[in-house]
C-alpha cells in the first residue's frame, strides 16, 4: 500500500480526513477540534509532536485540545475507541 492509496482509502471511510494528515511524519495530524478519547477496550499509545509518548489502556481518558499527534497500537489485540469531537477554531 502506497500512502496515496492508505489516504484515499482513509478519505472513502472518513470523508475530509485525509488532509489533516503530514506526509513527511506518517500518521502525524492536527484538527481543529477538542477530542475527548476513552479507551473503551485494548491499549493505545498517543504520540505527541515533541516525541513524547502517553500509553493509555482501558478505562484511560485524555483530551486533545487541536495538538499534533498519531496514535499507535502497541500490541497485536484490536484496541477500541470512542472519540467525541468539538469542532473550533485555532487562536493566533
Amino acid at each position: 500500500m502506497t500512502y496515496e492509496s492508505g489516504m484515499k482509502e482513509l478519505d472513502d471511510k472518513v470523508p475530509g480526513m485525509g488532509p489533516y494528515f503530514d506526509k513527511s511524519t506518517p500518521g502525524m495530524r492536527a484538527t481543529d477540534t477538542v477530542d475527548y478519547c476513552v479507551v473503551v477496550r485494548g491499549e493505545m499509545t498517543l504520540e505527541l509532536d515533541d516525541g513524547q509518548k502517553v500509553q493509555l489502556r482501558q478505562g484511560d481518558c485524555i483530551v486533545q485540545n487541536g495538538t499534533r499527534h498519531r496514535w499507535r497500537n502497541p500490541g497485536t489485540e484490536p484496541c477500541l475507541m470512542a472519540f467525541v469531537s468539538v469542532g473550533g477554531k485555532r487562536g493566533g
